[in-house]
């Protein structure tokens, strides 16, 4: 056994006769882990690392050589790339197969901090899609914001809600992909803690949680709808038990997906129902431990009354946005306090539908701020995907970027004699926010909240 790992998850994990125990604890003793990156597709065509190759199942995504310090790199702050395990990147194969990104679809992701998943599923999904991304835990909402709003797109809304507040919109989503909290055992080459609060209790009353989570949410899936449950755990109890425990309600299927035999994941069942379920090993493939299963829902199920909903006179000043905002004709605005948000103009009614059972952390793309009927621009209007085309901006070196980021000075010895005014700070072509440029000095707007402290 090893001196490493709990020995009763490793006797658990040895019954099956086809897991390689030997190797299982050699790969956590080494602790060698494979570092992976998926690019914004709105921002970033190559990697801007040396890479290994692509990750087989996701689409722009790399193995990297070396596993950068990410927050001392601007195009991370910029929102050009995402870093996550290469493991949870499954979903945007599943979402291929399921052809799940030719059409828009409502989307829920309900466990979503920090936002690997929000944001893949964000890009991989069809654009005209509609996501919320929740999280339960007051203390992570902004984080899963934050990186919603680096990844710049207005058809998102971030909400802090218990999973029973989404029984209040009946059969809204076509999707709704549940991250579940687990006893974390996948994570252990990445978390040592996780070992030390791993037992075989934690795994039942992770187990009972996760399905308290799932019974009082699902309600919100459509008919015909689909559910992606994925835990970071290899404990039986929270993965395939949980299968079997949502097909024993008649209300699901289970969906097989086809994968590659070279990719190395382990196709398995449930014990009860034979529900297909997919496990990522370290010592397999390039990634952490991981596992997740696709159902269909089936049942009948009501739906709320969309009706439609009288469009309000919209309080945003005339004009406002027409130096600043490309596309708008796509978008919806409004006010919310002083501050200008934009939002796709096909989700109105669902913006207000969602603001009457919710809580709304954030909807859309805030533009920014009306001072005396003069607009001052956002940060997240600076990452965002809208930001009219011809705004002037200033390429910074990868010091004066690193500045920028620790909200430093400026120096304009370098900038064109012709810039002055609100002005995008750039590197490597990626906007990282705002500056605004005055005959004697350089006014950094990078947000005190977000900014390096240490560098």
């Amino acid at each position: 056994m090893s001196n490493f790992l709990p020995n009763a998850l490793v006797k658990k994990l040895g019954v099956n006769p086809l897991f390689d125990k030997d190797a299982f604890i050699k790969v956590h003793e080494e602790g060698i882990r494979a570092t992976a990156i998926r690019l914004n597709p709105n921002k970033l065509e190559e990697c801007p690392f040396d890479n290994k190759g692509k990750v087989p199942w996701c689409n722009a995504a790399y193995y990297l050589q070396d596993r950068p310090v990410f927050t001392l790199d601007p195009l991370f702050h910029a929102g050009a790339y995402y870093p996550q395990d290469a493991s949870s990147m499954f979903i945007d194969y599943i979402i291929q197969r399921l052809k799940l990104n030719l059409h828009a679809v409502r989307a829920l992701d309900l466990c979503g901090a920090p936002g690997g998943k929000s944001t893949l599923l964000n890009s991989s999904l069809h654009p005209d899609s509609l996501l919320v991304a929740n999280e339960i835990i007051k203390a992570r909402v902004t984080i899963l914001q934050d990186n919603l709003m680096k990844w710049g797109n207005a058809n998102t809304v971030t909400t802090n809600n218990d999973p029973a507040a989404f029984n209040r919109l009946p059969g809204y989503f076509d999707l709704m992909v549940v991250d579940a909290p687990c006893s974390g055992s996948g994570m252990f080459r990445k978390d040592a803690d996780a070992i030390e609060e791993w037992s075989e209790a934690n795994v039942k009353l992770c187990s009972e949680r996760q399905q308290r989570i799932l019974a009082e949410s699902l309600t919100a899936l459509k008919e015909g709808g689909y559910l992606f449950y994925s835990t970071c755990s290899y404990s039986s109890e929270e993965n395939e038990d949980i299968v079997d425990w949502l097909l024993d309600s008649g209300d699901f299927e289970s969906v097989e997906i086809n994968v590659e035999d070279n990719w190395g994941i382990d196709h398995t069942f449930s014990v009860k129902h034979r529900g297909h379920g997919y496990r990522f090993y370290p010592h397999k493939l390039g990634g952490e431990g991981f596992f997740i299963a696709v159902l269909n829902k089936v049942g009948e199920q009501e739906t709320f009354n969309r009706k439609r909903i009288k469009p309000e006179k919209s309080d945003v000043p005339k004009g406002i946005l027409n130096d600043w905002i490309s596309n708008s004709d796509s978008l919806h605005t409004f006010l919310h306090h002083e501050d200008v948000y934009v939002f796709p103009k096909m989700y109105e009614n669902d913006l207000k539908y969602l603001q009457n059972v919710l809580y709304l952390k954030n909807a859309g793309i805030n533009v920014g701020k009306v001072n005396r009927k003069e607009l001052i621009p956002s940060h997240a209007l600076a990452l965002s995907n809208y930001l009219a085309v011809e705004y002037k901006t200033v390429d910074l070196s990868l010091e004066d970027a690193r500045n920028y980021l620790r909200k430093e000075n400026i120096v304009a010895d370098t900038f064109a004699d012709d810039i002055q005014g609100w002005t995008i700070a750039r590197f490597k072509g990626q906007r990282l926010g705002w500056m605004k440029v005055l005959p004697n000095r350089i006014n950094n707007y990078y947000p005190k909240e977000l900014r390096i402290v240490n560098l």
